[in-house]
């Protein structure tokens, strides 16, 4: 195996591990007005990934910056094509993180609600938006010669794109109910899974379209394993969501995105950005790489640093393993850093 491929196939490890993650971020920012009656269980929504979502956002800067430096020309003509798109990701990454802190500071029934709107705007925009923007890039966009895309916003308003984007919004909906299922108790523990299983059928649906159209039209052989995983994951989550056994329903959800998105990946590959305009313009691993040197370079520091990462990042999923449920929120409207009143295995927002 040579560098370029090394770093293209740890590029999907990062977006991997981002999308199971983050994706029942997303989920649970979603489902925050269907779950959450009152202030206090919106609450516990929240408290559920307080602790863990500013972590689970790092996987996406080292996604990002791994283009940036593997695949200069790659990551170019990405940013300046889809900019307007990834200009929308970040303001609802950017909402969402403000919310968390600034919707407790102020005793008001009308500030919080405004800053659930930005926690459920900035979890339902990004969830849709890389849906699309990942379908587009492995249908391919119109790339001239000098690597420059040179479509506009409706281009990616494609049939293809938008069914990409539906999938995930409803994988992740999905997704995040089962987490929640996982951790909170009572009532909105039942709720949740109550609300996945619900979620299961639309989300095995669309799913399935949006997987055997990539299959059929950009995939490879052994990518056809990729599309019966998920499939049987999700059938496996839905199964588990009747059945009330969250643990495995969200392993499987988890399963199912990480099929999802080695299935997207392995249909790219040796590609990272098809032209439509021509093959000839195709932005490959080969045409699109740094040098070798820094190839090396980045090598040695991926392979030391990335376990220190993933030691951390477990650890404090440890610490905040336990459930969360109204008795345990404290009063009052619960500023972020106010974590004596907050118990050791929770977050007080």
């Amino acid at each position: 195996m040579d560098l370029v491929t090394f770093w293209f196939i740890l590029i999907t490890v990062l977006w991997v591990v981002y999308f199971v993650l983050e994706g029942f971020d997303f989920g649970v920012g979603m489902l925050l007005p269907f779950l959450g009656r009152n202030d206090t269980e919106r609450r516990v929504l929240i408290n559920t990934i307080a602790p863990v979502w500013d972590g689970n956002e790092v996987w996406l800067i080292t996604a990002g910056a791994a283009i940036f430096a593997a695949f200069p020309e790659w990551y170019a003509t990405l940013f300046s094509g889809f900019y307007l798109p990834l200009l929308l990701i970040l303001a609802g990454l950017i909402a969402r993180g403000v919310a968390f802190e600034y919707r407790g500071t102020i005793e008001s029934d009308k500030w919080r609600r405004t800053w659930d709107g930005a926690i459920i705007f900035g979890s339902v925009v990004p969830a849709l938006l890389w849906g699309v923007a990942f379908a587009n890039i492995i249908a391919g966009v119109p790339i001239d010669a000098d690597k420059q895309f040179t479509g506009n916003l409706l281009t990616l308003l494609n049939p293809y794109g938008l069914l990409g984007g539906l999938t995930t919004l409803l994988l992740f909906a999905f997704h995040g109910a089962l987490f929640l299922g996982l951790r909170t108790e009572g009532e909105i523990r039942t709720r949740a899974i109550d609300l996945g299983a619900k979620l299961a059928l639309p989300t095995i649906a669309v799913a399935a379209v949006f997987a055997v159209w990539t299959q059929l039209a950009h995939g490879r052989a052994w990518t056809w394993a990729m599309v019966v995983i998920a499939a049987l994951a999700l059938i496996n989550a839905g199964y588990c969501a009747l059945k009330h056994k969250e643990g495995l329903g969200f392993a499987s959800t988890s399963v199912a995105t990480v099929a999802a998105i080695v299935l997207l990946f392995g249909s790219l590959f040796p590609d990272v950005m098809p032209s439509s305009t021509s093959t000839a313009f195709s932005l490959t691993i080969h045409n699109a790489s740094s040098t070798h040197y820094t190839l090396v370079v980045m090598s040695w520091v991926a392979c030391l640093m990335t376990p220190v990462v993933i030691l951390y990042q477990a650890w404090t999923y440890w610490v905040f393993r336990h459930r969360i449920g109204v008795a345990k929120i404290p009063p009052g409207h619960g500023l972020p850093w106010d974590t004596k009143k907050a118990t050791t295995t929770e977050a007080a927002v």
